[in-house]
Order: C-alpha cells, then structure tokens, then sequence
C-alpha cells in the first residue's frame, strides 16, 4: 500500500466524523496495544479545564524548548488542519510526516475494530489522538503537552502516564457528558490525575478546589496553585487573560522539570504566538481574531479589549454555536461594541442571525445597532468597512467563524 498523503490522511479521518463521541477508553487502550504502546515512550503534563487549554499548551511546549528539552505538544480543535494538532518544537507536523502516521494509526484501528462489538469502532478523536501520541514518540520528543478533549476521565487522552496535570479553571460546559453542575464537571475532568503526580491548579471556584483537593488526596499528588498572572516581561499572545495562561504554563513546567531558567522563560513569553486567540490579523482597522465560544471565554476577551484596542471603536463580528450559552455571551460581548453584525458560520448548528438577534434583543437595552449578514466573509467586510481605518474589528463567538475567516482572503487583507 503506497504512503498517504495529507489530503489522504485529512479525508480518512473527516470520514470518521460520522460516528461522533463515544466515551470509554477501552477502543483507545486496545488502540494503544497494537501501535506499540507509544504514549509511554515520552514523559507527559495533561492540561484539562474548560478555557485556555490550547495557549497554555502551547506556551508550556515553549517554556520546555527553551529549558534544552525536545518538546512536542497535542492540541484541539484546529482551524483548517488537522495537522494543526500535532506539534514537534513549534511547528505542525509536516504533511509527508502526519499522513504517515495518520495512515499507521488507521492500520491499527482497523484491526482493533475486527475486535469490537457490532456498532463499535474506534472515532475520530480516538484515532487522531493515537497518530498523535505515534508521531511524538517516532519524533523522540522528551515531554510532550497533550491537551484533553472532553472533559478527562474517558478522553482519548487519558492514556498517558502523566508525571503533571494541569487544571486551568472550570465552567459549566458539556454538561450533557459531564455533569449539571462545577463539582461534577471538575470532578470528571480531575479523573486525570495519576499516583505521586502533581496537580497544577488555576483559579478555582470553591466547588472546583474542593474537589482539586480531594484528587490530590486521593492519589497523594502534590497540589500546586498557579500565580493568576505573569508580568515578567513582555508577551507575545496578547489579552490579559494570556498572561495568566502563561502563569499557568510557567507553572506546570516548573512542577515538571524543576527551577527555571528565567531568561529561557522570558524568551518563550515573547516567542509563543497562538493562533485564534486574541490575534491581531489586520491594521487600518485593527482586525482581530478571537476563539472565545463560552460566557467565560467571552469575559475574558471583553476584559482584555481595552488593552488591545487602545482605546479604538469597536465593530463586533459574532456568530455562536447552539449549543453555546450564545446569551450569557452575548451579554458579556455587547457592551465592548459600538455596533454589531451577526453572522453564521459553515458549522451545521450555528445559529442564524435572526436568532442571534432575538438573543440580543433579550439582553441588552437595544444597544448597540445590529447588523445580519450571514456570509462571514461579507460580515467581515463589512465590519471594516463600517470601522474606518482609525477604529477596530473583534470576529469571535466559534472557533469555527475564526476558521471560516482565516481561510479567507478579506481576514488578512491587511497582514502584519
């Protein structure tokens, strides 16, 4: 059988969207067993939490690079490529490499399907993971930085022998799968943590730090609270929220490999760019890019707009998922704008305009003026257009929207 290609490799796994989430680690344990059992041939950190999960992996990769370690890192979701996921230092696997280990990991899921009940087979994210955890120990790496998908207990992550979790906060998410409530929640994603480890945990409401420190107990793991912020020095991913994730990396990698090198960590701080998040795409209107797609993600822009706007009128692009708190976001979204426009996105379940705007209706006093367009990439002209070169554009609301955008040409029609 020839090599796949990435294309290949892109297809097979869209193919598998199909048959969605499946919780149990049974399919990943057996998937483990026939690639070789990879995910132990590298030490790990396992960060779980329901926002800032992808920048803190990113930055923690950085942080151990710049500390002498070759570091890979596993992050979810991407924005146009699965390849996105898959790190060795800073960079995507390239596509010769991923459609190589795509196409491994395919092989022993076919097998470990012979193997299964009828109506079981391995997903997605289980196969995609395992191509990851395959490529990091092919690539030799020393530590790797996995990022949960879902929760943590029956992730497809939740295979490895972490030495360090991380918990970066907890919010009522997914609680379809997870639970009704914060305890719930944090008690499903805490499932993470291994024996004689050590617990990593950001800033937590009461309900999260008791059950953080009942895991610590239960498994004698050293539990560890992380500064709320980092002002060493000056970093590259902007918004204030970034400089706790970074306080939050800095601290992971300090529990993992020991006393820091501080001049190795302000040199990761001013290097790590994390794409999606607060990210600056286009000037003359200041054009940015943001992944927030929950209320607490929402706050966490809206709190850090005034630094990054410096004062500019803002035009909003918002378009959310139904199956997001689109009110709860749109609450803490519309009181940054001067005006709106609500748009959708390629995703199936992204709300129309008109319910975005009955939403908006509901929560706010009829201010700011709203605009639909449902083509993204006309919404954001569209927001230029209306911003002038001296004001500002935030397109946020799904990871989705962002992706849509960035595979446009009008989201980098004025490039860095």
């Amino acid at each position: 059988m020839s090599a796949w290609s990435a294309a290949q490799a892109e297809e097979h796994l869209l193919g598998l969207e199909l048959f969605g989430v499946r919780f149990g680690l049974e399919r990943m344990r057996r998937l483990m067993t026939a690639l070789g059992s990879p995910q132990r041939q590298f030490a790990s950190i396992h960060v779980v939490g329901t926002n800032g999960k992808s920048s803190t992996v990113r930055m923690a990769a950085a942080i151990l690079e710049r500390h002498g370690l070759a570091a890979g890192a596993y992050v979810s979701p991407h924005l146009i490529s699965f390849a996105e996921r898959i790190r060795i230092g800073d960079r995507e696997l390239e596509p010769q490499a991923f459609g190589a280990t795509v196409q491994r990991a395919a092989r022993a899921a076919a097998m470990v399907n012979r193997t299964l009940a009828d109506g079981e087979r391995v997903t997605q994210f289980e196969l995609l993971t395992a191509a990851a955890y395959s490529a990091l120990a092919a690539r030799g790496v020393d530590v790797a930085v996995i990022e949960a998908g879902l929760g943590g207990r029956y992730d497809a992550t939740n295979v490895i022998p972490s030495r360090v979790q991380l918990l970066t906060n907890v919010g009522l998410e997914h609680t379809r799968w997870l639970g009704p409530t914060i305890a719930d929640i944090s008690r499903e994603k805490l499932a993470v943590v291994r024996d004689d480890s050590t617990l990593v945990v950001g800033a937590l409401d009461p309900a999260a730090a008791a059950e953080a420190r009942a895991a610590a107990s239960a498994h004698r793991a050293r539990l560890v609270p992380a500064p709320t912020s980092w002002d060493g020095g000056p970093l590259a991913a902007r918004g204030a929220f970034q400089r706790g994730n970074f306080a939050l990396a800095r601290a992971a990698v300090e529990a993992f490999a020991g006393r820091l090198d501080e001049a190795a960590v302000r040199a990761a701080a001013a290097g790590v760019a994390v794409p999606g998040r607060c990210e600056v795409v286009g000037h003359e209107p200041l054009t940015i890019l943001d992944c927030a797609h929950n209320p607490s993600g929402a706050r966490a822009l809206a709190d850090s707009l005034p630094e990054v706007v410096e004062g500019r009128p803002v035009v909003g692009v918002l378009s959310i998922l139904d199956d997001k708190d689109a009110a709860g976001m749109l609450r803490a979204l519309l009181p940054c704008c001067r005006s709106v426009i609500l748009t959708s996105n390629r995703h199936p379940r992204a709300l129309s305009p008109a319910t975005l705007e009955s939403l908006a209706r509901q929560v706010s006093s009829g201010e700011p003026p709203l605009e639909l367009e449902p083509d993204p990439q006309r919404a954001l002209s569209d927001a230029r257009d209306r911003a002038g070169r001296d004001g500002a554009v935030v397109a946020t609301g799904s990871i989705y929207l962002v992706a849509d955008l960035v595979r446009s040409s009008d989201a980098r029609a004025s490039t860095l």
